[in-house]
């Protein structure tokens, strides 16, 4: 008999050029009894995916016999993780920036009032200031104030 076809589609198989059609030809080929001596040694490997799934099947003790190779009586369980949980970082890491921020507005504001006390000079007194704004300061005492001079009549 001829076995070309067989030939060429085994040497396409060696260089991966075989469709899976071919190779389901190759199999049903060396599945039958009666295959020629010179393509024998290649009888095992395509008809061991057919005898493979009828021994190599793991037992219902299989993963019993695992864990107990590795040491552990049961497998662990996944421990439930809320949201609160996974966005505590992110609460940590916002409460000290909120607080960084708070104390480095209250440190400018405190340099800011240091820079602008100044004093009351012939060459800034009609200059507008950036102080306090008069509604900062306590108006009503000074209205007292001036009151109570301008009433005070000299005595003599």
């Amino acid at each position: 008999m001829d076995y070309k076809y067989i030939e060429q589609l085994l040497e396409r198989y060696w260089i991966c050029e075989t469709s899976l059609e071919e190779e389901e030809i190759l199999r049903m080929f060396f599945s039958q009894k009666d295959v020629p001596a010179s393509l024998l040694p290649y009888r095992d490997l395509f008809c061991y995916e057919q005898t493979a799934k009828k021994t190599d099947v793991l037992g219902a003790d299989f993963d019993e016999r695992m864990l107990a190779m590795v040491g552990e009586s049961e497998p662990k369980k996944a421990r439930v993780v809320s949201i609160r949980e996974r966005l505590m970082p992110l609460f940590r890491a916002a409460a000290i920036v909120a607080i960084i921020l708070t104390l480095g507005n209250a440190m400018q504001v405190a340099f800011e009032e240091e820079e602008q006390v100044q004093t009351v000079n012939a060459s800034n007194y009609n200059v507008p200031q950036n102080g306090k704004s008069v509604a900062q300061t306590d108006t009503v005492k000074l209205d007292v104030s001036q009151a109570a001079a301008t009433t005070q009549t000299p005595t003599e």
